[in-house]
């Protein structure tokens, strides 16, 4: 699955990509983060269509997503976790599941790159890569979003919260290589090309669209994929770089070259 990427522009320059993208104060937020983990359930930009003015809108949502029938956010924390990451399979597949249930309300999450961990057999630490498209700078990621009304559990006073989840799908034979264990091994963002990433916030899409984009793979070699220093770490990396940038792991074999972990 996926709990770590970059976004390392400025929030001015996603109307680039999207120029009917409504602008507002949020714009001015800076959400610029070499590396934001999942696991921290903080606010990132997303981009997704006014339910009401059917406009292509960009607001602050909190990574994780927190169902809207949820009324105490404390007994739900543990939880929350795995709702980090939505399994394309389930959204049209799954009838029972919530993201059927919030299937329309559909997101993009812009990003720079992500990051994945590989296991190399004999090894006692998995080595992170970080994931980017070659001709593709800002690209966006898809994913649904969720709206709850919470207590603020300072206050109690009533609160809106917008929250998301981004969508994962079977990986490409690179990113096999790379996500090669734990429990969700296999498994990578569903990386769509920027046509693609624009229908999919179409308000008019079929779920027979729907279900073909889901299932878009992203060709391996419209991507690249470079070894970085350990990013789960409060310490800055030796050399002094930034978390994205290419560090060289000694012996270390190409992707495949090594069984992954049992």
């Amino acid at each position: 699955m996926c709990y770590d990427i970059s976004f390392t522009v400025k929030l001015k320059e996603l109307p680039a990509y999207f120029p009917d993208l409504e602008t507002s104060l949020q714009l001015e937020l800076d959400f610029d983060g070499v590396h934001i983990m999942g696991h921290s359930f903080n606010r990132h930009p997303i981009i997704y269509r006014d339910r009401e003015s059917k406009s292509l809108t960009v607001r602050p949502m909190e990574w994780g997503v927190i169902p809207f029938y949820i009324r105490d956010e404390n007994s739900f924390l543990r939880q929350r976790a795995s709702m980090l990451n939505t399994r394309s399979e389930r959204i049209l597949g799954d009838e029972k599941s919530y993201w059927y249930k919030i299937r329309s309300r559909r997101c993009l999450i812009p990003v720079t790159g992500v990051y994945e961990h590989r296991a190399v057999k004999g090894w006692k630490k998995k080595v992170p890569y970080f994931i980017h498209l070659k001709k593709q700078p800002v690209f966006f990621l898809p994913g649904l979003y969720s709206v709850s009304d919470l207590p603020d559990l300072q206050t109690g006073e009533m609160l809106k919260r917008w929250t998301f989840s981004l969508i994962t799908r079977d990986g490409n034979d690179l990113m096999k290589k790379i996500h090669n264990d734990g429990e969700n091994r296999g498994r990578m963002p569903l990386f769509l090309p920027l046509e693609l990433s624009k229908e999919f916030l179409e308000e008019e899409l079929s779920p027979e669209r729907y279900q073909e984009i889901l299932q878009y793979e992203m060709p391996a070699g419209d991507m690249e994929a470079i070894t970085v220093y350990t990013i789960r770490s409060a310490k800055d990396r030796p050399d002094g770089k930034a978390k994205n940038e290419y560090w060289e792991w000694e012996k270390l074999p190409e992707p495949g070259a090594a069984d992954p972990v049992e």
